[in-house]
Order: structure tokens, then C-alpha cells, then sequence
């Protein structure tokens, strides 16, 4: 028997998905990471700390059931940080990553953007080759603000 990757919908965050963008969170912060105060800060409360201030969050569904998510956080006219991005390990290596950011991207160039941030960690080879692989491009250290992450070690942008 085949398997078969389960058909994905992507959409904003709505009411409601609070939860569900605070624990695909929390599973991979956990898991690789300790879970930092300003990751509390942005996953207790996600519309005040993401929406509000012009950000944007996007929800992976499979049959309904999250699977994945990301944000943009907003930086400046034209610019935001693509963040919180993740996919359930269990549902990892079927291309739902991929499929996340490219919508990211495309929703980052619907509200005028002109350049995207990341800031990610050197363990996470996947996902910096995932970058990569859709035009990210490596920021030396010492031409970005500090991050409030202590696991953030490995900086990129891309232009759009």
C-alpha cells in the first residue's frame, strides 16, 4: 500500500487557531530547543503579539487536522521576518513545508513586500536547505539586529 500524501489547505489564522499555532510550536521549540520568553510572549498570545501589530499567520490543514503554520512578523514598510514556521514531525518529508513557505512568500508579495528575514539555528539543516532552495540567501551576523533567540545562529533574507 502507497502512502500517500494528504491533500493540504492552506489559510490564515482565524479564531480559534490559537491553540493549535501554540503547540506546533511548542513540539519543535521543545524538542530541539528550550522554549524561550519571547517565544511565551508571541505564543500566548498571538493576536496581540503577531496580528495586531500588521502581522500575519498562516495554518496548514490536513483533513482539517493542523499540521503545520508560520507567521509573518512585520519589520518595516516592505519588509517582514517569516517566523514560527513548522511542520508536525509526523507529517514531515511529504512537502508540507515547502507548500507553507511558498504561500508565505506569495502572501508576503500580495501585501507589498519587498524583502523577507529569517532567523533560524545551523541544526536545522532541512529547513535552511528548504530556504535555500526558494531564494533565501545567508546574512552575516554582523549586519542584523540581535535577536531576542538565543538559538538563533544562522540569519537570511530574500528579496521579492
Amino acid at each position: 500500500m502507497l502512502n500517500r500524501a494528504p491533500a493540504i489547505h492552506l489559510r490564515p489564522f482565524k479564531p480559534g487557531d490559537e491553540a493549535a499555532f501554540r503547540n506546533l510550536n511548542e513540539a519543535w521549540i521543545a524538542k530541539y530547543f528550550m522554549i524561550e520568553a519571547a517565544d511565551r510572549v508571541v505564543l500566548e498570545d498571538p493576536v496581540k503579539n503577531i496580528i495586531e501589530p500588521g502581522g500575519h499567520i498562516f495554518m496548514a490543514l490536513a483533513d482539517d487536522r493542523p499540521v503545520g503554520c508560520c507567521a509573518l512578523l512585520p519589520m518595516g514598510p516592505g519588509e517582514f521576518e517569516l517566523a514560527k514556521m513548522t511542520v508536525l514531525e509526523r507529517d514531515r518529508g511529504l512537502g508540507i513545508g515547502r507548500k507553507i513557505l511558498e504561500y508565505a512568500i506569495a502572501q508576503a508579495k500580495k501585501l507589498g513586500a519587498e524583502r523577507l528575514y529569517l532567523e533560524t539555528n545551523r541544526n536545522l539543516a532541512n529547513a535552511i536547505h528548504l530556504y535555500e532552495s526558494v531564494g533565501f540567501r545567508h546574512v552575516s551576523p554582523d549586519q542584523v539586529i540581535p535577536s531576542p533567540y538565543a538559538r538563533a545562529n544562522v540569519f537570511m533574507e530574500m528579496a521579492l
